[in-house]
């Protein structure tokens, strides 16, 4: 009976082992797929969820305007983004990073239309093998038809696009948030001079988990990795210049703006009015939101004006009425006495 009791709990115990739900299997197995790479980023479900972003934009807004900003990676702020040029240990650039995580399919990248704006819907996603062979870069396929580059393979953008979006909540406040990014490639032919070619949008709400665990430098004085990627971009640590901004014409400065002087003319402009709309939220006097002085202003316009007292006439002084004649009463004659 001991012998029957004792099979009994091994085969208990066997079952419950083998009874693991499939999706936790397949989770353990990608991730151990996953961690063969060194330069791959992973993120479990759990911490996806439990991450989230520190500018998320509320759908319905008071007030909004997009600026498109270019990155010069040769400027000494932008450098978080090209560094290290090829992976260094477990540190790798942003391109890097992002590719190795489309090729993953575990972020999606978008095409980037001629008409220079981001579309993030299904029908405008990027064919990777499409955009490789578009940019030479070298790949090979395994029997599962996952694509694999060697790092040394990976180009190096020097430049980037950057999409912000600059609005007003439903409480007036004023905030600014990265809503997209597009790495660029500068290639020239025959020594002119380089031509900008963009790669593929990204939308940064998907890649913002991956970049909060990702840490980079950002100064040359100070050699730690000391920020995250998405503190990064969310603290505004880059400097870029505006290249378009979100009209109804959708014409970027270059079209009318004929020279280099009018060009830097117009981004100051642009700059400045976004200062100005910033700085003119609040009355320092009251420290009353625009929105709500409007408010009161149009309140009080609605209220039918009083109407204005009309002056009183001077008072006419009144005449007094002469006395009659006093009369005797002793004899019969009459005597008439003014006063």
């Amino acid at each position: 009976m001991r012998k029957i009791g004792f099979l009994l709990l091994i085969l208990t115990a066997a079952v419950s082992v083998n009874a693991q739900p499939a999706r936790r299997l397949q989770e353990q197995q990608a991730q151990k797929e996953a961690e063969k790479s060194p330069t791959a980023v992973t993120i479990s479900e759990r911490a996806r969820s439990q991450y989230t972003a520190q500018t998320s934009m509320p759908t319905e807004v008071t007030w909004r305007r997009d600026i498109y900003r270019e990155l010069d990676l040769k400027k000494e702020k932008n450098a978080a983004l090209y560094y290290p040029e090829q992976p260094l240990g477990d540190r790798v650039n942003f391109f890097t990073l992002v590719l190795n995580l489309i090729l993953d399919g575990k972020i999606k990248a978008y095409e980037y239309r001629l008409d220079g704006n981001e579309l993030f819907t299904a029908d405008n996603e990027l064919d990777i093998e499409n955009m490789l062979d578009k940019f030479y870069i070298y790949y090979t396929k395994d029997d599962k038809g996952k694509y694999k580059i060697e790092p040394t393979d990976i180009p190096c953008p020097e430049k980037y696009y950057i999409k912000e979006s600059n609005y007003l909540d439903q409480l007036s406040n004023y905030k600014t948030k990265v809503t997209a990014i597009c790495p660029v490639l500068m290639q020239s032919d025959f020594g002119e001079k380089p031509t900008a070619y963009p790669m593929f949008w990204l939308n940064y709400d998907e890649i913002s988990p991956y970049l909060g665990q990702t840490q980079v430098m950002t100064s040359s004085y100070n050699n730690t990795s000391n920020m995250s990627l998405d503190d990064y971009f969310v603290m505004r640590q880059y400097d870029g210049d505006i290249y378009k901004t979100s009209n109804l014409r959708n014409q970027p400065l270059s079209e009318y703006c004929e020279t280099d002087s009018a060009m830097q003319a117009e981004r100051a402009r642009i700059e400045k009015q976004l200062t100005d709309f910033q700085n003119g939220l609040w009355s320092e006097s009251d420290d009353v939101a625009p929105a709500t002085a409007n408010a009161k202003a149009a309140a009080q316009d609605k209220k039918p004006a009083k109407e204005a007292k009309q002056p009183k006439e001077p008072k006419q002084p009144k005449e007094k009425a002469p006395r009659a004649p006093r009369q005797s009463s002793s004899s019969g004659e009459r005597i008439s006495v003014h006063r």
